[in-house]
């Protein structure tokens, strides 16, 4: 029985490695060990941040909104509470847009719910 030799199969795993680093610094871009740490690394933000950045577009369109209520004289809180009083199902990206661009609708949404 003659061995195995898997050289071809190392290189294609090193190459794809390399393929996943290129654009990074230094040694993380072409040396296996530092690559691998590096791409471990960068998967786990990626997944994380993925979930994050749901929360910081959350959080954005809050700020939006309040500015534009306060901007017509009511509170976020009292606002979002009386929309839902109301059965008006904007939800906070729409009502974000609607305040930043085109403010005079909002302006009528606002006295709606007032």
């Amino acid at each position: 029985m003659a061995r195995v030799k898997r050289g071809t199969q190392v290189r294609k795993k090193r190459r794809n490695l390399f393929a996943q680093t290129k654009g990074y610094r230094q040694g993380r871009k072409n040396l296996v060990r530092q690559a691998g740490q590096a791409l471990l690394k960068a998967k786990t933000n990626e997944y994380r941040d993925r979930r994050n950045k749901k929360r910081d577009f959350r959080a954005l369109w809050i700020v939006r909104i309040n500015a534009a209520c306060r901007a017509n004289g009511i509170k976020y809180s009292v606002f979002i509470k009386k929309l839902h009083d109301k059965k008006i199902e904007l939800d906070r990206k729409v009502l974000a847009d609607m305040a930043a661009n085109h403010p005079e609708e909002f302006a009528k949404v606002v006295a709606k719910v007032k």
